[in-house]
């Protein structure tokens, strides 16, 4: 590759940074039978984990792996339209015979599958339009069932289904199948703890203690470091340990916004040369530089309330209490009321998540522009 910090997807075991014991455990549960919650926030890496587990010789030659992104979705309709096309994909490399297996079981979608001139074949709907989605689910868990290998299925940003307006029994519907369905474990993956949470250990739920909860953290300092430099090492580059070092504490190891960093350090070491500290400020200039079109527009879009409220969220780094009066005071905010409505708006679309401290911007770089292209000290 041109350049090893890889930003975007999984490129393969060389490009991905350790998390040796997180694959382990995450095949040795999932090939032994059971279902895991996998919880993380955003940009940390748990979809390029997972995909690092399917690519795992003992996992690739022996199952089927579907990896359904569910972020985008609204109804089950959608939800049922992202999982068709997911295994249409994913069975493509196993020839003719497998898929005919998933068109004959699925025939509710068979209608709907086109095929091109070489004869492959893809769900022709849109999202959705699927007429049946409670009979589809049913014949696509049939089929996983049915397979000849077992199967394995990640679900990401499974916190999504939460939001499915009237279906409110998707949940059920989705555990009854998975209870049924003998030859295939679950990964559920998601980034908004309070969400994950309530959907696996609150005794209400449908999901309450049917899976194995996993949570990913950043990962070690050292073990990126490490990394880092071996990068460069490897292409006739020098970094200074110590670079790695300041953007891991920068970026609260965020494993994103580091590789997005040394991304553009790496860039802009000549092969030869060293990559030293003083060349962290001008990388993230450029990157800022570079995004600044985006955020602008971002900002632009937002009702202006929440817009004040993100700017005053994203200058503090961390609010533990938005509607207290000092916070309100110094950005000039609303009323309390006020704020707790642009703060439940920013968490829906979001630019913000709550931790156990308090609450953030998602987006770290975006916090990092809103300050130094508004002035904000």
């Amino acid at each position: 590759m041109n350049n090893p910090f890889v930003t975007n997807g999984y490129a393969g075991e060389h490009y991905f940074c350790d998390r040796v014991d997180e694959t382990h455990r995450l095949i040795d549960l999932l090939t032994n039978g059971n279902n895991v919650a996998l919880i993380s926030p955003r940009r940390l890496g748990k979809t390029d984990l997972i995909r690092h587990c399917f690519a795992q010789p003992q996992v690739k030659e022996n199952y089927y792996t579907f990896l359904i992104d569910i972020y985008a979705t609204s109804s089950v309709q959608d939800f049922v339209n992202a999982l068709g096309r997911s295994v249409i994909d994913a069975l493509r490399p196993f020839g003719k015979k497998v898929l005919q297996h998933f068109l004959d079981v699925v025939s509710s979608l068979r209608s709907d599958v086109t095929f091109d001139v070489f004869g492959q074949p893809s769900l022709g709907v849109s999202i959705g339009s699927i007429d049946r989605p409670e009979t589809s689910l049913e014949e696509i868990f049939r089929f996983l069932e049915d397979a000849d290998r077992p199967c394995l299925v990640a679900i990401d940003e499974f916190q999504q289904i939460d939001t499915y307006g009237g279906n409110s029994n998707v949940e059920a519907l989705l555990r009854t199948h998975i209870q049924r369905c003998q030859n295939a474990n679950f990964v559920f993956a998601g980034s908004q703890r309070h969400l994950m949470d309530k959907m696996f250990t609150s005794p209400s739920r449908p999901f309450y203690q049917s899976v194995t909860l996993m949570n990913l953290r950043p990962l070690l300092l050292d073990v990126y470091c490490d990394f880092a430099v071996g990068l460069f090492a490897e292409e006739g580059k020098t970094l200074q340990p110590e670079v790695a070092r300041v953007v891991y504490q920068d970026f609260n190891g965020v494993t994103a916004y580091m590789q997005r960093l040394m991304n553009v350090l790496f860039m802009r070491t000549p092969q030869g040369e060293v990559c030293s500290i003083d060349m962290i400020a001008s990388a993230i200039d450029y990157t800022l530089d570079m995004a600044s079109d985006t955020y602008e527009a971002l900002l632009r879009q937002m009702p202006e309330k929440q817009r004040n409220v993100f700017v005053a969220i994203a200058a503090e780094g961390e609010v533990a209490n938005v509607t207290s009066g000092s916070f309100a005071r110094k950005y000039h905010l609303a009323s309390a009321s006020s704020v707790n409505s642009a703060v439940k708006g920013l968490l829906a679309k979001d630019f913000i998540t709550q931790g156990k401290n308090g609450y953030q911007a998602y987006d770290k770089l975006f916090a990092l522009w809103v300050k130094r292209y508004m002035n904000i000290r």
